[in-house]
């Protein structure tokens, strides 16, 4: 094998491939990157054997051939090369690399025991906006569990049924949902890894994502990248029951306002105390409260409020990351007491997000 390639875009896909690499696998080859040369393109395979990427970069090829490499080696290397033409040579797993007046010599191993990639013969096939996909990945993997022991809540529910997708995550102390209309006829139930649609996110650039299941996987195609992932198996809560709601309470409040209040409360709410905050709302006016033992806070802000006075109190975490999760102006808050749950909703026509949080019980409750 022998190639000429820009550090540059050798870096990038280098960044991108390592995304799949697990820093905790006790199996050699999978801490490498399977470089394969071939028609005048670097292709780049990466797995943990549950996320997977495949990443294409343009280059010289003089000769043809395939090598694995040790990711963090190859990375920190062509992190600190110079921004020029990099020239790489692969000999009985030998591995020479030039670039201007740096030469480096590696050993690698042989491809042929790298694991295969899972097939792309899928049925149910979606086409997504990248912004669109972005913004609902950002709206819901916060709210995953990290509870390992209930494997299908530690990802986001992809629910495609007449035209109409959900992406909802859960964690048993809050729920957060994601609506996007979707013009086609497939049908899809499945749970994506958080972990997956997180690395997902941050290499999404382009207009449009496609997006296939395979048995077992789920497959995102970008520009130039292929991300596989399993999909997790499991009965997911059902979470459309939970988030009905008859409020006897309705706020519109400034969302910035609300969240710049909340995070000076939170800042002496205890942790061993779940970051307690109360809310007091009555006479047009919400009063959030924090006391610990190392004093307290009081602040007030002014909403339109609709039925009755209340007094709730909440995880200011769940609350802060619910309304962060937000883009509009105004939120409106939907309460039926202070023992039931909270659901959130953005004031916007371009945002069809609805946010649940389960309220802290206060002690003469």
């Amino acid at each position: 094998m022998h190639i000429q390639i820009s550090q540059k875009e050798l870096l990038k896909h280098i960044n991108i491939a390592q995304k799949a690499i697990s820093s905790r696998t006790t199996v050699q080859i999978l801490e490498g990157i399977l470089f394969i040369a071939k028609d005048n393109q670097l292709k780049l395979i990466s797995t943990d054997l549950e996320l997977s990427i495949e990443t294409i970069a343009d280059c010289v090829v003089e000769e043809e051939g395939e090598i694995v490499i040790h990711s963090n080696i190859i990375g920190n290397i062509v992190r600190k090369l110079p921004n020029s033409m990099v020239d790489i040579k692969i000999k009985n797993e030998k591995i020479n690399i030039k670039c201007e007046n740096s030469e480096f010599n590696l050993m690698g191993q042989d491809a042929l025991d790298y694991p295969q990639l899972p097939e792309k013969n899928g049925e149910a096939e979606i086409t997504l906006d990248a912004e669109t996909m972005k913004q609902a990945i950002r709206q819901t993997v916060f709210a995953a569990s990290l509870d390992e022991t209930r494997p299908a809540l530690t990802g986001v529910l992809f629910r495609l049924e007449d035209s109409l997708l959900d992406f909802v995550a859960l964690d048993g102390f809050r729920i957060s949902l994601r609506k996007i209309k979707n013009e086609t006829s497939a049908t899809v139930n499945e749970i994506i890894p958080a972990r997956a649609l997180q690395e997902l996110q941050k290499i999404i650039i382009e207009d449009n994502i496609r997006i296939q299941f395979v048995p077992g996987n789920v497959i995102f195609y970008l520009d130039s990248t292929i991300v596989y992932s399993r999909l997790l198996e499991g009965k997911f809560i059902n979470y459309k029951d939970i988030m009905e709601t008859d409020p006897t309470t309705k706020l519109v409040i400034n969302r910035v306002d609300f969240q710049n209040s909340l995070e000076r409360a939170s800042l002496l709410a205890r942790e061993e105390k779940a970051k307690l905050v109360k809310l007091n709302i009555e006479d047009q006016t919400l009063y959030i409260s924090s006391n610990s033992d190392i004093g307290s806070v009081n602040e007030s802000i002014q909403c339109k409020q609709e039925g009755d006075d209340l007094e709730i109190a909440f995880n200011a975490k769940y609350l802060l990351e619910g309304l962060k999760a937000m883009e509009s102006e105004e939120c409106e808050l939907l309460m039926t007491g202070s023992l039931n749950p909270c659901i959130f909703h953005p004031v916007s026509e371009d945002e069809d997000y609805t946010y649940l949080v389960l309220p802290v019980r206060l002690a003469r409750d």
